[in-house]
């Protein structure tokens, strides 16, 4: 995967992306995901990945400052139609190489985008480097399950499942490993498809 056949893929996905992800069973899991969250009053929130803006509604009601990134013109165009309204800025950004100073943010959504993305560890540490020290970042995604190998069958069908623009081989604990000095891990919790699906919750250590 790499960004060129990313944006090409997910011009395609764009009309079909509610369809499929932001409803049924991946909407519950969404709602999973922000249920216990605690935002507060005028934050400063980053959305990378914003897609459709499927993850919008369970933070619109905050009153924060939002900012919501993606690469793909088409999904981004999408989020933006449906938020019109609002006072959400959208940008198109690639997650790999963020356009902000660092500490910017006081949390960091990172929905369903560390497995697409081509280099995971990179935007990893972007994410943090803009992330406040002792600010929050979560993530929702789809990693193997630690105390598991991917199946035969999953490995056959990983670069088919590529071309689609996602990745189902990756592993959360080699993303975090490079960064495991700034970051400190608060929850680790499945959400969907037996673990499949995680809720990950990091805290930015604060740096002497």
């Amino acid at each position: 995967m790499d960004n060129r056949w990313n944006k090409a893929v997910y011009k395609l996905w764009s009309p079909l992306y509610d369809l499929f992800f932001n409803a049924g069973m991946f909407l519950d899991a969404r709602e999973k995901v922000f249920e216990d969250i605690e935002f507060e009053s005028g934050q400063k929130t980053l959305l990378v990945g914003v897609g459709t803006g499927a993850d919008l509604p369970f933070m619109i009601n905050h009153d924060m400052k939002i900012t919501a990134i993606d690469l793909s013109t088409d999904m981004l165009y999408k989020a933006r139609q449906k938020f019109c309204s609002s006072n959400i800025t959208f940008l198109e950004m690639d997650a790999q190489s963020l356009a902000f100073p660092s500490n910017s943010f006081d949390t960091v959504i990172a929905n369903l985008i560390l497995s697409v993305v081509p280099d995971p560890i990179r935007c990893m540490k972007e994410i943090i480097r803009v992330t406040r020290q002792g600010g929050q970042i979560i993530i929702f995604d789809k990693f193997v399950p630690s105390n598991q190998t991917l199946s035969i069958f999953k490995r056959m069908i990983r670069p088919i499942v590529a071309v689609l623009g996602t990745d189902i081989g990756r592993r959360f604990e080699n993303i975090v490993m490079p960064v495991r000095n700034y970051v400190s891990i608060e929850a680790d919790l499945p959400v969907l498809f037996n673990g499949m699906y995680r809720k990950i919750l990091l805290r930015k250590k604060a740096m002497p």
